[in-house]
Parts: C-alpha cells; sequence; structure tokens
C-alpha cells in the first residue's frame, strides 16, 4: 500500500532540529540549582548562652541579649553560603548586676573598646543532619577560629505570612585566647573563673523577602 504523504519518517528541518535539542540534553542535563536566600536573624526568638565553671565545684550561666545577623542558604538543599553574626558586647546578662559589669570591664570583654563581637563563617562539613562549621570568631580584637555543631532544625511559616528557620549550634572555646587571663586562686587550690567556655544557641531566622 502506498503511504500517504506526512507519514512514516519524517525528514524535514523540524525533525533534524528535534534530534540536535534530543541530542544536547543527552550531554547538558537541565539542572537548576535555586539561588542561596537571606535569612535574617530574629533577635527576639534567638538565644546566645554561655556557660563557665564557678570555683570549680559548679557553672555559672550567660547569654547575650543583643545580636544581629544572617544567613545565606537554600533551605530545600540544606546547603549554606555565609553566617555572619554581630553581637552587642554589653547586652550580656548572666542575672547579677555586679558580677556582668565585672565582665564588661576590661579584665573581661572591655565593651568600651571593644563593643563588638563578630562571628564570620570559614567553611562547613554536612554529614546527615549535622553541620560542623569552622568560623572566625573576633572578640576584643583577636581573631580564631572557632567551631560549631549544629543542626537545622527545618523550616515553617508563621501566622503573618513569614517563613522561618531555626538552627541550634554548640561550641567551646578558651577565653584566655582572646586575652581574657583574669582569674584569682582559691585556698584549695582551684581557679575562681574556668578557662573554657561552653556556648549553645538557639537561632530563629526570617526569610527576607525579595523587593
Amino acid at each position: 500500500m502506498e503511504k500517504r504523504k506526512g507519514e512514516g519518517m519524517k525528514t524535514g528541518p523540524q525533525w533534524f532540529q528535534g534530534v540536535v535539542i534530543v541530542g544536547l540534553l543527552g550531554f547538558f542535563p537541565l539542572s537548576v540549582e535555586a539561588e542561596p536566600a537571606r535569612w535574617d536573624i530574629d533577635p527576639d526568638h534567638s538565644v546566645i548562652e554561655f556557660r563557665v565553671a564557678h570555683m570549680v565545684v559548679s557553672k555559672t550561666a550567660g547569654r547575650f541579649t543583643d545580636a544581629r545577623g544572617f544567613v545565606e542558604m537554600d533551605a530545600d538543599a540544606k546547603t549554606l553560603k555565609t553566617i555572619e553574626a554581630t553581637i552587642n558586647a554589653e547586652s550580656i546578662n548572666t542575672n547579677q548586676e555586679k558580677r556582668d559589669m565585672h565582665l564588661r570591664n576590661p579584665d573581661f570583654l572591655d565593651v568600651k573598646q571593644f563593643p563588638t563581637i563578630t562571628y564570620r563563617m570559614k567553611n562547613y562539613q554536612k554529614e546527615g543532619d549535622t553541620y560542623k562549621v569552622v568560623g572566625h570568631l573576633t572578640l576584643r580584637g583577636v581573631t580564631k577560629e572557632v567551631p560549631l555543631i549544629g543542626t537545622f532544625n527545618g523550616v515553617t511559616k508563621d501566622p503573618w505570612g513569614n517563613t522561618r528557620a531555626g538552627f541550634t549550634a554548640e561550641g567551646t572555646l578558651n577565653r584566655k585566647d582572646f586575652g581574657m587571663i583574669w582569674n584569682k586562686t582559691l585556698d584549695t587550690g582551684g581557679l575562681v573563673v574556668g578557662d573554657e567556655v561552653h556556648i549553645h544557641l538557639d537561632i530563629e531566622c526570617i526569610k527576607a523577602k525579595k523587593p
């Protein structure tokens, strides 16, 4: 039976273009990588806490109540690009004003000369749901690498239309590395203040809206 015109294999220019496109897709598969979005730290729902040994037998806890910063990340891929934070050193609060005044003076934070503490991510590694972030902490004019081990707690919508994300992280630092060497020796031979400072962070961020 004679084939009608247009039946069977098409050999026109449209067919040729289709073959070329399919071939190119084989070599260059389509993949669209999302741009990292900016997420601003919500200071009203974030906690920056620390604990340090006191007179060997106990620990004193405190927090900084004024911090600003942002995270750049792809929340779907759970990948990070940037973490930056600035803490107002004077906002330290251990629920004891006399102690807080001592922590603000040159024996410790020296807030008049160094009013801010900053942290900027250098790199990170991810294993499962755990992130090991290495960042540059600048405290009292000294910059040291401080690692943090953290988790990404997910994303949610609040009742006002904002998209929120949460992080939890912990780390330690030696206060003497940053020039805070003040101490006193107890009669028993121990020290009034421990050198190692344990850090705990609960950070909530709000996704910045595009202009």
